[in-house]
C-alpha cells in the first residue's frame, strides 16, 4: 500500500467518527447554526431590514425571514456585483458561482470565506467516509479525475466569479493535486468537446483509480474512451475502483456506466450545488444521503404542495416526517436567508437523517391537475426497462394539450441504447407503472381526460445534439427530466428516430 493510502484509513476513521458524533447531535447542530447565523448576520444590510436581531427562535425566525427565490434576491446580489459590502452577509464574498438559471437566466449565488468550507469539507468527507465503511483506500494513490467546468475566474464587483467546480478546483488538497486530471490548461478549455477529446488523449494511457462527475458526462467520457482504444472502461483502468457522482438520479445511467466499464465498481452519491453541499452518501447498504446538519446551513423543509402559496407550513428537522415531499430551503453563511433551492426531498430516516433528491420544484408536469415529479417518471421507466433489459441513454417528458376530449397525453423523448422490439408494450408498461405511482395521472386516465403516454424515440446523440444546440455541453449542466410546457419537446421533436 502506497504512502497516500495508508496514511488516508486512520484519517478517515477520524473523520468517520466525528460524522457519527454529529448524527446524535444533528437537532442541536441546527439550532446553533440558526443561532449564528442570527448574530452574525445582523448587522448586514438584509439582517438590519429584517431585524435579525431581535429574532431569538424558530418562530420569530419564520416571521422575520420570508422565503424568496433567486429573483427574490437580485436586488441584493445585484448591489454585490456592483462591490457594495455588508450586503447578505458582512464583508464581501469571497467568489460568485456563476451558474445557469432557467428564468433567471445566469445566477450569481454568493460563497464567503465562513462558507467555503462546507464546500471543501463535505467533499472530503464524502471520500473519507468511504474509506471509512468500505476500507478501500488504494484509490487515493491513484490517479484521480474530476469532469468539471473551467478554474478560469472572471471578476465582477471584485470578486472572483465562474463555476462552482471551477472553484472548487482551486481548493484541491495539495497532496492530492499531484494525482488530478486532467492537466490545469485542459481543464481551462471552455468548449466541452474539445475539453473532452484532450482529455482523453491524456488519460487513457494513465491507470485512473477515481472517476467523478456527472453521470451523462461520465459516460460521454466513457464512449469516446472506448471509441478511441476499442477497449472497456475496466480494461484501460484496471485500479478503477470509485465513482462519485451527484446532479442528477444516478439510477437512469447506472447500468450503461457499469456496462461501458465492464465491471461493477463502487459508487459515492454527493448532493452538492452552488449554494451549499447539503448531502452526501455515508453508508453502502442503507438507502439515501446524510443531511449535512452541522456545516454553516440552517434547513428548512416545506411541502412540496405549499410551495406557491403566500404562507406556506415552514418545518424544522424537529417535525419533518418519512416519505414527505418537501421543497428545501436553505439559510447559510453566505448570507442566503429562506433560500429556496428549487429542490424536493424525501427523508427515508429520522435517525440519522437521510434524504433521496425527488425532484425540482419547477420540472412537473400538471397540466391536468396529476402533479407529476421527476422520481415518479424514472421509477416508472426504469422498472419497465430492467424488466425488459432495455438500456435507456437520457429522457423527458412534456404535456401534449389536445383540444379533443380524451386526446391529450404525456409524450415520453427517449434516447434508447436499445429501442424495444415491441414499443407499445413497452409504453404500456411505463404507463402502468405511472399509474400505480401517481393516482392523480391514474384518476385522469379512468376518467378519460388522458390518453395513455406515447413514447418519442429519439436519435442517436439526440439530447447531446440539444444541448449543444443551447451551448451547455457538459460541466454540471443537465437535461430536465419533466417540463410542465413545450419548449424542450418542441426542439426534440426534430430528433425523432424515423424506423
Amino acid at each position: 500500500m502506497k504512502i497516500k493510502s495508508y496514511l488516508a484509513k486512520p484519517f478517515a476513521g477520524i473523520i468517520q467518527r466525528k460524522i457519527q458524533r454529529a448524527m446524535l447531535t444533528a437537532r442541536q447542530d441546527q439550532q446553533k447554526i440558526m443561532t449564528d447565523l442570527i448574530k452574525k448576520g445582523a448587522d448586514a444590510e438584509y439582517g438590519k431590514a429584517h431585524f435579525i436581531s431581535q429574532v431569538n427562535d424558530y418562530q420569530a425566525f419564520k416571521q422575520a425571514i420570508p422565503i424568496r427565490d433567486y429573483e427574490g434576491f437580485r436586488p441584493y446580489i445585484d448591489k454585490i456585483k456592483e462591490g457594495k459590502h455588508n450586503v447578505l452577509w458582512p464583508g464581501k464574498p469571497i467568489y460568485l458561482a456563476k451558474t445557469s438559471g432557467t428564468t433567471s437566466g445566469a445566477k450569481y449565488i454568493p460563497i464567503t470565506a465562513d462558507s467555503i468550507p462546507n464546500h471543501i469539507n463535505t467533499a472530503r468527507n464524502a471520500l473519507l467516509s468511504y474509506i471509512a465503511t468500505s476500507g478501500n483506500a488504494d484509490f487515493a494513490s491513484g490517479n484521480m479525475i474530476f469532469l468539471s467546468g473551467s478554474p478560469t475566474l472572471d471578476r465582477i464587483g471584485g470578486i472572483p466569479t465562474g463555476r462552482l467546480s471551477g472553484i472548487v478546483n482551486h481548493h484541491i488538497p495539495g497532496y492530492l493535486r499531484k494525482n488530478q486530471l486532467p492537466a490545469f490548461e485542459t481543464n481551462c478549455i471552455e468548449d466541452w468537446e474539445t475539453k473532452l477529446d484532450r482529455i482523453v488523449e491524456e488519460t487513457h494511457m494513465r491507470d485512473m483509480t477515481l472517476i467523478s462527475g456527472i453521470p451523462p458526462w461520465m459516460q460521454m467520457y466513457f464512449d469516446r474512451l472506448t471509441a478511441k482504444t476499442e477497449k472497456s472502461v475496466g480494461d484501460l483502468f484496471p485500479n478503477f475502483s470509485v465513482m462519485v457522482h451527484g446532479g442528477v438520479n444516478f439510477k437512469p445511467y447506472r447500468s450503461k456506466l457499469m456496462d461501458s466499464i465492464g465491471r461493477e465498481v463502487d459508487t459515492i452519491e454527493t448532493f452538492p450545488a452552488s449554494e451549499g453541499f447539503f448531502a452526501f452518501q455515508d453508508t453502502r447498504d442503507q438507502e439515501g444521503l446524510l443531511l449535512n446538519t452541522d456545516s454553516g446551513i440552517f434547513f428548512e423543509f416545506i411541502p412540496a404542495g405549499e410551495i406557491f402559496n403566500e404562507n406556506p407550513t415552514r418545518l424544522s428537522l424537529h417535525d419533518v416526517k418519512i416519505g414527505e415531499n418537501y421543497a428545501l430551503i436553505i439559510n447559510n453563511n453566505a448570507g442566503l436567508w429562506g433560500y429556496n433551492i428549487g429542490d424536493t426531498v424525501k427523508f427515508v430516516s429520522l435517525d440519522p437523517y437521510r434524504i433521496i433528491v425527488s425532484g425540482r420544484i419547477k420540472h412537473f408536469i400538471s397540466a391536468f391537475g396529476e402533479h407529476v415529479i421527476g422520481e415518479e417518471v424514472e421509477y416508472s421507466l426504469m422498472k419497465a426497462a430492467q424488466e425488459n433489459r432495455i438500456r435507456i441513454t437520457e429522457f423527458t417528458v412534456a404535456p401534449m394539450i389536445s383540444q379533443d376530449n380524451g386526446q391529450s397525453f404525456h409524450e415520453w423523448f427517449i434516447e434508447f441504447e436499445n429501442v424495444p422490439a415491441d414499443l407499445d408494450a413497452f409504453s404500456n408498461a411505463v404507463d402502468e407503472n405511472m399509474r400505480k405511482k401517481n393516482i392523480y395521472y391514474d384518476d385522469l386516465i379512468r376518467g378519460n381526460i388522458l390518453r395513455k403516454l406515447v413514447i418519442r424515440p429519439l436519435k442517436r446523440n439526440a439530447f447531446i445534439d440539444y444541448m449543444k444546440s443551447l451551448g451547455k455541453l457538459g460541466g454540471q449542466n443537465k437535461v430536465p427530466r419533466l417540463s410542465n410546457d413545450r419548449k424542450i419537446a418542441a426542439e426534440l421533436e426534430k430528433m425523432i428516430h424515423i424506423s
